[in-house]
């Protein structure tokens, strides 16, 4: 299935994600996906014709569903994100792989996190859990985030800019004792 749209969000770092579960709960909103391991891999051209055009090309699996998303360019409103996104599941993520390399396109980086999905009213609500920490993101209508954002005790002052390759990028930079990895993955 095929699916076009303006992904409009909110990222939020946060210290408990139990925290925001409970006002998950007492809202009424319904869990979509339990807590799970999602990988994600990043393409690009070698010349970086997508990084470049501020685009990005993903593949990803989350649980059993395998999707391959275009993201647009980024553009913000206050501090939600709005970009254009296209995404279709794949059956076979290695086979897509495969086609997109034979295209010129290659993985140039990996990141992980840990996913929960919670649908509220027509806002869509993720609790991740980063090696680098713990965000909420909500996406949905514009207008819808930050009243969803604010009845989940969340500060939408507190909203990060970026990807998680970005952010992860910045993470590494500022904490250069530590050693980390270029991809964003778990170590335990």
């Amino acid at each position: 299935m095929s699916d076009q749209t303006l992904e409009s969000e909110l990222k939020i770092p946060v210290t408990d994600l139990d925290q925001v579960r409970v006002f998950l709960q007492r809202a009424r909103a319904i869990v979509v996906q339990t807590m799970e391991r999602e990988i994600n891999l990043l393409m690009d051209t070698e010349d970086k014709r997508l990084r470049t055009a501020g685009c990005v090309l993903r593949l990803r699996q989350h649980g059993d569903r395998k999707t391959l998303t275009f993201k647009g360019p980024v553009s913000y409103r206050g501090a939600i994100k709005e970009r254009p996104e296209h995404e279709t599941e794949v059956v076979d993520l290695d086979r897509m792989g495969e086609i997109l390399s034979g295209l010129g396109f290659s993985v140039y980086m990996r990141y992980e996190k840990d996913r929960e999905e919670w649908a509220l009213e027509d806002v869509s609500v993720v609790l991740d859990r980063t090696p680098m920490g713990s965000f909420v993101e909500v996406e949905g209508p514009r207008e819808r985030i930050p009243v969803i954002a604010n009845l989940l005790g969340l500060k939408t002052a507190s909203a990060v800019r970026g990807s998680y390759a970005s952010l992860w990028l910045d993470h590494r930079e500022r904490h250069p004792e530590l050693d980390l990895p270029f991809d964003m993955v778990f170590t335990e």
